[in-house]
């Protein structure tokens, strides 16, 4: 794991370097709000010891900055302890505020807690990537099935869910009906189009705005169907 920690006193950021090593963990020191910025930005970093005091570009001044670019956790080290100043560093983006003076072993015990933290949500957020498909306005949730356009939720019959699955995974691919009822109903395709167009037909009534205008379920004249060109 790696930590960048950004303050100007010496003594300080020593002590909390060998210590941090001493638990494993990698320690790039910067002294300043610059270098800390200019440190940020040339590896990544799981998570960042950020005092406020420091020259140049003061803590909140690189806390801002490094928003602008990622969610890595932040801890603020300050000899600042009013509320108002935690409220402050916390409302700014930091995700937790140690006030000094401070033990090693608590910094310790707050660094493995946001970290942890941080893992799991990370791991939440790619489960959900994983699940979930959104495409111009419509979410489709794997795991339990659903469908919701914008605020709506969409009920669909497992083949309508199924055709449109299949078109959202894979925007860009144009099926024939042979191909849809192949993959959908898991069976020989012997010329039977009235299956294919009836569910088609009932999805574009379900999902479009004008069925006869569809911008997600399109007919691709002489082929078959696509997925309509939409942004995620």
């Amino acid at each position: 794991m790696r930590i960048l920690l950004i303050e100007d006193d010496r003594e300080i950021s020593e002590m909390l370097k060998d210590f941090l090593q001493a638990n494993d963990f990698e320690v790039t020191i910067a002294f300043d709000g610059e270098e800390g910025c200019n440190a940020f930005f040339l590896q990544p970093f799981d998570l960042i010891l950020l005092d406020l005091m420091i020259p140049k570009r003061n803590g909140m001044e690189v806390m801002k900055h490094i928003r602008t670019k990622s969610t890595v956790p932040i801890i603020i080290m300050s000899a600042k302890d009013t509320d108002s100043d935690k409220s402050l560093g916390l409302g700014l983006g930091a995700d937790d505020y140690i006030t000094k003076p401070f033990s090693v072993t608590e910094v310790l015990a707050r660094i493995k807690a946001n970290i942890r933290r941080s893992t799991q949500y990370a791991a939440l957020q790619k489960r959900e990537e994983l699940t979930k498909i959104s495409m111009g306005g419509l979410t489709m949730n794997l795991e339990t099935f659903s469908v919701t356009k914008g605020e709506e939720i969409i009920e669909l019959t497992a083949k309508e869910f199924a055709i449109l699955k299949l078109l959202l995974e894979n925007p860009k691919k144009v099926y024939t009906k042979a191909q849809l009822y192949s993959l959908v109903w898991q069976e020989n395709y012997y010329g039977d189009e009235n299956a294919v167009n009836v569910h088609i037909s009932r999805l574009r009534t379900k999902v479009e705005e004008n069925p006869r205008e569809p911008k997600y379920v399109q007919t691709v004249w002489g082929i078959g169907y696509k997925l309509g060109s939409l942004k995620e």
